[in-house]
C-alpha cells in the first residue's frame, strides 16, 4: 500500500472521529445545560529522505487527531416557571455531590425530595457556598432564588447556593451530558447571575450541524473513492508486469 492510501485513510478516520462528535451533539440538542462539543485535527508531517525525492515531495501531510474541546458560549434561557429551575446568566457553574465526588454542572434544572434535600435529575445533592448539600424545612412550600443564589422561603433564608468558575474550562472532563469533572481549584463566584423559573437550554445550533454533518459525509465518501480508484490502479499495474513479465 503506497503513503498516498495511509494519508487518505488517515483523513478518513478524522472524519468519522468528526462525525462521532456531530451526532452526539444533535443528539442533546435539547439536553439542558449541554455545551457542544468540536474537533481539532492538524497535520502530521512525516519528513521523507533520499536523493531521488521529486520537488515537493520531501514532506507528506497526514490528519492528526490532537483533541476535543467544548464550546462554552451561553445556550437560550427557556422559562418554565418551576421554582428550583435555575439558570445561570454568565460565567458559573452549580456544584452538585455525585456518588464519584463533587461535579460542576450548567443544568439547573432541580427538585425538593421529600426529605426536603434539593437535587439535580440524578439525584445528585445541590451544594451552597460552603459546598454542602441544600435542604429546605419540608413544611416551607414559597420558594424564592435571587440572582445572588440566596435561597428564601416564608421562614427566612435557607441557604446560599454555591456558584463557582474553573481555572481552565478546557480542562474539564465531561462524565456524561450534564456533569464536568475538575482536577483543578475552583474559585466562587462573587456576584452570580441566577434566573429562577428559567433553564438554559443547549448551544448546540441543529442547522450548522446538519451542515457540518454533510460536508463531513462528502470528504469521506470523495477519500473513499480515492482510496478504491488508487487500489484499482495499483491492481492494474501489478496485472501489466505480471504480463510483462510471463
Amino acid at each position: 500500500m503506497e503513503n498516498s492510501t495511509y494519508i487518505a485513510l488517515s483523513r478518513m478516520d478524522a472524519q468519522q472521529r468528526a462525525m462521532s462528535v456531530v451526532a452526539d451533539n444533535m443528539s442533546n440538542a435539547s439536553t439542558v445545560g449541554y455545551k457542544r462539543e468540536n474537533v481539532l485535527f492538524s497535520d502530521f508531517l512525516s519528513h521523507q529522505h533520499g536523493s531521488k525525492q521529486a520537488e515537493g515531495a520531501d514532506t507528506e501531510s497526514y490528519t492528526q487527531d490532537r483533541a476535543t474541546y467544548r464550546d462554552f458560549q451561553q445556550g437560550d434561557m427557556q422559562s418554565t416557571g418551576n421554582p428550583l429551575d435555575l439558570a445561570l446568566g454568565g460565567e458559573g457553574y452549580f456544584q452538585v455531590r455525585t456518588a464519584n465526588g463533587v461535579r460542576l454542572t450548567r443544568a439547573g434544572r432541580f427538585e425538593e425530595q421529600q426529605d426536603g434535600a434539593v437535587v439535580d435529575e440524578s439525584g445528585n445533592a445541590l451544594l451552597d457556598r460552603d459546598g454542602q448539600p441544600i435542604v429546605i424545612p419540608q413544611t416551607d412550600h414559597r420558594i424564592t432564588i435571587s440572582a445572588d443564589g440566596v435561597i428564601s422561603t416564608e421562614t427566612g433564608e435557607q441557604g446560599q447556593i454555591g456558584i463557582v468558575t474553573a481555572q481552565d474550562d478546557n480542562r474539564l472532563q465531561a462524565e456524561g451530558s450534564r456533569l464536568l469533572r475538575t482536577d483543578q481549584p475552583t474559585t466562587a463566584v462573587e456576584r452570580p447571575n441566577i434566573v429562577q423559573g428559567m433553564v438554559e437550554g443547549s448551544n448546540v445550533q441543529m442547522m450548522t450541524e446538519v451542515t457540518k454533518m454533510m460536508e463531513i459525509q462528502r470528504n469521506f465518501q470523495f477519500m473513499a473513492q480515492f482510496v478504491d480508484a488508487e487500489a484499482t490502479r495499483q491492481k492494474n499495474a501489478i496485472d501489466k508486469i505480471v504480463q510483462v513479465s510471463a
